[in-house]
C-alpha cells in the first residue's frame, strides 16, 4: 500500500502559492486573475507572515509568489525573508520586466527560483502580453538576472495553436541560461474567457504536445529541466494518491500538508485547495478572519469529505475508456469543483 503521506501531485513538495495582489504593469490576455495595472489593494504582509508561520508548523515547505506583478508588491522582499526564515523554499513568478540591478540585490538571498512568463516567439509573446514592447524589456533584463547568481527558469502557455514555437523557446532558454521549462496549458479562466476561449489546447493537440514534448525532454535533458503540466490515465490509474484519492481516510492528526498539499491564498485572503479560482465551498477560510490552524479543524470536520468525494469523481471520470489518454488534471478539478458536491458516498480505494 503507498503511503498517505506521499498524496498529491508534487510528492515532498508541499506548495503555498501566494497571490498578495492583483496589480500587474500588464494586462494581459491569458490572465487567470485578471490582474492590470487598474487593479488596487494588496494583502497585509504580517497577517502572511503569521499564515505562513503556523503553515510552516503543518508540513508545508514551498511558498511560490506571483500576482499580479510580484514585484509590484510593496512587502515582496520581506514575505520572501520571513518565509525563507521559516524553512521554506521560495519561488517568485514574474513577467520579467520590472528587474532592477537593486531589485535583484535584495532578492538574491530569499529567493531560490525566479520563474519569467514567456509565451512564444517576440511577437506571440508581445500578442499574448498585450503590450508591443514586452518581450524586449523582458529580454533586456536578463544579462542581470545571470550577473545575480539567482536560478530562473521560464514558463510557457501551451494554447492550441503555438507547439510549434516551442523549439525556439528551447533554443532561447539554452541561450539565455534557463534550468527550467515549464509547459502550461492554457485555462480558461480569467481574461482568457473574454479572449482566448477557443485556443485552449483540444484532446488532438493535448495528446500530440504531450507525445511531442516527451522526445523533447529526452532530447534537452542535459541542457534544460523541461516540466509539462499534463497528465496521463496511465499514471493516475497506478498512483491515484496524486489526485487524492486515497486507500484510507487521511489521519486527523497528521499534519495537514500531508492531507492537502497544494494551497492558494488569494489576493482577498481566502486559501483554496489546488490554485486560483478554484471553488469557494471546499476554501480553508479567509486570514483576515481567522488565523491558518483555526482553519484547519474546521476543514477537516466540514469540508474534507466533499473535498476527497470531488476527487474520486474527477478520478472516476478520467479513467472512463472514452476519456482522453492524456489531461490537465488542475483545470479538470477546478471546473469540477463549482459544480455542487455530489450526494453519492465517498467510497475510498480498497487495500
Amino acid at each position: 500500500m503507498k503511503e498517505n503521506n506521499m498524496a498529491g501531485p508534487c510528492g515532498d513538495i508541499r506548495a503555498i502559492q501566494i497571490h498578495p495582489s492583483k496589480l500587474c504593469n500588464l494586462n494581459c490576455l491569458h490572465c487567470y486573475s485578471s490582474s492590470s495595472p487598474k487593479q488596487r489593494g494588496a494583502l497585509d504582509a504580517a497577517l502572511l507572515d503569521a499564515t505562513l508561520s503556523e503553515a510552516a508548523d503543518e508540513g508545508y515547505n514551498y511558498v511560490s509568489i506571483s500576482g499580479g506583478e510580484p514585484l509590484m508588491y510593496p512587502s515582496l522582499v520581506h514575505l520572501l525573508g520571513s518565509s525563507k526564515s521559516l524553512g521554506f523554499n521560495t519561488a517568485i513568478t514574474s513577467n520579467g520586466m520590472l528587474f532592477s540591478t537593486r531589485h535583484l540585490k535584495d532578492l538574491s538571498d530569499v529567493t531560490d527560483l525566479i520563474a519569467i512568463s514567456l509565451d512564444g516567439v517576440p511577437e506571440s509573446h508581445n500578442t499574448m502580453r498585450n503590450y508591443p514592447k514586452a518581450f524586449e524589456k523582458m529580454a533586456s533584463k536578463l544579462e542581470i538576472l545571470r550577473d545575480s547568481g539567482i536560478p530562473f527558469g521560464f514558463i510557457f502557455t501551451l494554447t492550441q495553436y503555438n507547439l510549434h514555437e516551442l523549439a525556439w523557446i528551447i533554443a532561447f532558454a539554452i541561450e539565455q541560461g534557463a534550468r527550467l521549462l515549464q509547459i502550461h496549458p492554457l485555462e480558461n479562466y480569467g481574461a482568457a474567457q473574454t479572449h482566448l476561449a477557443e485556443e485552449q489546447p483540444d484532446r488532438t493537440e493535448a495528446a500530440y504536445a504531450y507525445m511531442y514534448i516527451g522526445q523533447l525532454i529526452q532530447q534537452y535533458k542535459d541542457q534544460l529541466a523541461i516540466q509539462l503540466d499534463y497528465a496521463t490515465k496511465a499514471i493516475i490509474k497506478d498512483s491515484p494518491e496524486k489526485i487524492y484519492v486515497l486507500p484510507s481516510p487521511p489521519d486527523d492528526n497528521a499534519p495537514f500538508a500531508s492531507m492537502l498539499g497544494e494551497l492558494t491564498i488569494e489576493p482577498d485572503g481566502t486559501i483554496v485547495p489546488i490554485q486560483y479560482g478554484f471553488s469557494r465551498h471546499y476554501a480553508l477560510g479567509n486570514i483576515h478572519d481567522m488565523s491558518f490552524k483555526s482553519m484547519l479543524s474546521e476543514w477537516r470536520s466540514e469540508k474534507s469529505a466533499d473535498f476527497y468525494r470531488l476527487c474520486e469523481q474527477v478520478y472516476r471520470n478520467a479513467i472512463e475508456d472514452d476519456s482522453p489518454f492524456v489531461f490537465n488534471w488542475n483545470e479538470i478539478i477546478s471546473t469540477a469543483s463549482q459544480q455542487l458536491p455530489s450526494a453519492f458516498p465517498l467510497r475510498f480505494k480498497q487495500q
